[in-house]
């Protein structure tokens, strides 16, 4: 499995992917679920990927292969991130449909996909597309999408996230998710890749990619550890100085 989870705010897009893939106990390996697609000045597309891997592999190629053909659509010519999502939609049902006959024999080509940036004279936004090829976008009261083993690392998204974060505040969100998923689900792992995006450069500045022993992971967890321990010791004691109260059953009875 995998966790792949995006962040929308004012100051543009945070992009955060594990790198761990699972087929059984004794067939775990490492690929990047990250993938690029600029144009410096014109445009800037991450394609974050969760699922099956021989289906994700697939429409990765067929970008890039779309991209480099130059004829009809494209990464390098859809109008916004909506067309870029329901593009992506598109090319992730053909690639189940080859292998529908498949399913009979517990074969799952099942992927799902989040797609974000920004195109020249269009807002930047980031969209989950689900295995069907439909699609949805962030919001105001949702600025931020998942997708994978999305349930561990929710909690800190929901109390935390809003549009009005800084970026550095955003990533460091996306980072205490990827950890704590990681913490409670062993098919989720490193590398752990992150991308920034700032709003309207219309290019993507560094990718971090932090290993298991990456010293600022190691103090950031070991941070947020200790914070929990101290939120928890400062939570309000329970009432139990206060006089009892007796407890009336559904029909009034004691």
């Amino acid at each position: 499995m995998t966790y792949c989870l995006s962040i929308r705010v004012d100051q543009g897009l945070v992009f955060a992917s594990d790198s761990r893939t699972n087929a059984g106990v004794d067939q775990v390996s490492t690929f990047s679920k990250m993938h690029t697609f600029e144009i410096p000045g014109e445009r800037a597309v991450c394609l974050l990927t969760a699922g099956n891997l021989a289906t994700t592999q697939a429409v990765v190629r067929q970008i890039r292969r779309d991209n480099e053909a130059g004829t009809g659509r494209c990464m390098n010519t859809v109008a916004d991130m909506a067309e870029a999502a329901e593009y992506v939609g598109e090319l992730s049902r053909a690639e189940q449909r080859k292998h529908a006959s498949r399913q009979r024999e517990k074969f799952n080509p099942e992927a799902s996909f989040i797609v974000g940036g920004q195109i020249a004279g269009r807002p930047h936004q980031i969209y989950l597309v689900y295995p069907e090829g439909n699609y949805i976008a962030a919001s105001v009261q949702t600025p931020y999408l998942q997708t994978g083993e999305l349930k561990y690392g929710k909690p800190i998204l929901d109390r935390v996230v809003s549009e009005g974060l800084s970026l550095d505040v955003g990533a460091r969100a996306a980072l205490v998710s990827m950890d704590s998923t990681m913490r409670s689900n062993a098919t989720v792992g490193p590398p752990i890749e992150l991308l920034l995006y700032t709003a309207d450069s219309l290019r993507f500045g560094k990718r971090l990619v932090l290993q298991e022993d990456n010293a600022y992971l190691r103090e950031l967890r070991t941070a947020w550890q200790e914070g929990l321990k101290q939120a928890f010791t400062n939570l309000p004691s329970l009432p139990l100085s206060r006089p009892a109260v007796k407890l009336v059953g559904p029909r009034g009875d004691s």
